[in-house]
């Protein structure tokens, strides 16, 4: 089944990731071919994708409204991974495991934005349930910058299984809660083979996902205001494991 993707960044990321098998770039009949356009130009036509001039209404109908920067790319499903690929991933980078476990999120901002951070601090992989959370569609993909494409992906049926069988392999489940009685993130070392347990949004993490956890983890705070976003909350988690191991893999100047 095709997907329609849009915004230029999720254009361009899917085109130069090459996971996915694009047919067509479809442009509005008066953008100006030049900057970031021209650049997503060159690449499909590197990749051999067929780029047709339209009205703008078409793109704004397989967008679906969205805020598509004039274009759309079409293409096949997003590649999910088996949970093993994401553990392969990380012995071949000789490093402990690092994976990111999503536990019903609904918000495609939400979980876009922890795609990008979870790109960013470079993580092995991330871990969704496959209902009634969000896959990885057009408006996630765009919200992640097109990051998705360079992650490895993995949706599974029965998340607290999933979560039991990655600790019989030695890692360790942190899920990021609220509450008076649950330590602060920075008196944990987080270097260790770790998935980091996000619960959705007002909801937080169902009972069976929480009591799975080896460790409930809090973000310290003193303003007024007592919680925090699920994605800002995951991004200071995330930063703070790749922190804890050093910085690992980061490329310096």
């Amino acid at each position: 089944m095709a997907e329609f993707l849009y915004g230029h960044w999720a254009i361009m990321e899917t085109l130069r990731a090459a996971r996915r098998q694009s047919d067509q770039l479809l442009i509005t009949e008066t953008v100006e071919e030049k900057g970031i356009v021209a650049d997503i130009l060159n690449t499909a036509n590197e990749r051999g994708v067929k780029i047709q001039r339209v009205q703008r209404r078409i793109i704004d109908d397989l967008a679906q409204n969205a805020n598509h920067q004039n274009m759309v790319l079409r293409t096949t499903e997003y590649p999910y991974v088996e949970v093993g690929k994401i553990m392969e991933r990380a012995a071949e980078k000789g490093e402990k495991p690092f994976i990111l476990l999503l536990d019903l999120l609904k918000d495609p901002q939400n979980v876009g934005v922890l795609m990008r951070v979870a790109d960013a601090v470079g993580i092995h992989g991330v871990i969704l349930q496959d209902r009634r959370g969000v896959a990885v569609t057009p408006a996630v993909v765009n919200a992640a910058s097109g990051a998705v494409e360079h992650l490895q992906i993995a949706r599974v049926t029965n998340l607290v299984q999933t979560m039991r069988d990655l600790k019989e392999q030695d890692v360790w489940m942190v899920g990021l809660d609220i509450g008076p009685n649950v330590p602060p993130i920075d008196k944990t070392d987080l270097n260790m083979a770790i998935g980091i347990v996000l619960g959705s949004e007002g909801e937080g993490m169902r009972r069976l996902v929480r009591d799975t956890c080896d460790l409930l983890l809090a973000l310290p705070m003193r303003g007024a205001v007592a919680s925090l976003n699920v994605a800002t909350v995951g991004s200071v988690a995330l930063y703070s494991a790749w922190q804890a191991r050093g910085w690992q893999g980061w490329a310096h100047a």
